[in-house]
């Protein structure tokens, strides 16, 4: 088969699978309902807050959404160990190393496009709430925190799919990631203080504050939470090449 032929029948199968495609769109519909519920209720009590960062503020959804881009990378992988389907698609596409890239390429593609669409709206929406503490994307560090959250969320997704070639369960993948990004990683900041910061999760989200603090920048941030990624995708890539299907 054509690489674009694979890309075609990895499309077809996100999109058929309901638990994959609901993941997907879950990116934006949690990030949008959050974000609408909690601007509405504490947004401006919040912004009033002379210690609150404006721009980190207003996208406080991305906790959730990247919950839902995590959930999509791992159910786009683990449809595949699900009743032989793998032996069927290494039946139609022998070269492995083509299925998994043309799989990875497509997970990244969407996730990046679903993330960018829910970064900006989640952004503009929330400030519709804001009155007078509303801010645009002229101010500093509001489009970059835009355009890098949905990077963000794309590297989430991959760095889910990446384990779940690897460990070949969703279960095991959310059993570890989304406990480890809404508690363990809380709890080494602040013990290990410093070196927290270079978590895939609080790595990559320091490009959604206006003035981040410690060694890494914003985009020096997100390109560790990309090191995290690959380093999965690597993984992930040996394991498809090396065990039977």
């Amino acid at each position: 088969m054509s690489t674009l032929a694979v890309l075609r029948s990895e499309w077809i199968k996100i999109r058929s699978v309901r638990s994959v495609a609901g993941s997907l769109t879950a990116v934006f519909l949690a990030t949008l309902a959050v974000t609408v519920l909690a601007f509405a209720t504490v947004g401006q009590a919040e912004a009033d807050n002379p210690d609150t960062d404006p721009v980190f503020g207003a996208f406080y959804a991305l906790n959730f959404g990247q919950i839902a881009a995590i959930s999509f990378g791992a159910t786009a992988l683990s449809s595949e160990y699900l009743n032989g389907a793998l032996r069927v698609s290494l039946a139609a596409v022998p070269r492995r190393d083509l299925f998994y890239a043309a799989k990875m390429t497509l997970v990244g593609a969407l996730a990046l496009v679903i993330g960018l669409v829910t970064s900006f709206t989640a952004f503009l929406v929330g400030q519709l709430f804001m009155g007078k503490y509303a801010i645009g994307l002229g101010e500093p560090g509001a489009l970059r925190a835009a355009l890098g959250g949905g990077i963000y969320l794309a590297l989430m997704a991959l760095l889910a799919a990446g384990l779940t070639a690897l460990l070949r369960s969703a279960v095991a993948v959310l059993s570890l990631l989304i406990p480890f990004i809404l508690i363990v990683s809380f709890v080494v900041g602040d013990i290990a203080g410093g070196v927290a910061q270079y978590l895939p999760d609080r790595a990559g989200q320091l490009v959604l504050q206006q003035n981040p603090e410690g060694s890494l920048g914003p985009w020096t941030g997100l390109a560790v939470t990309a090191a995290w990624a690959s380093a999965a995708l690597l993984t992930g890539w040996w394991a498809m090449r090396r065990r039977d299907a």
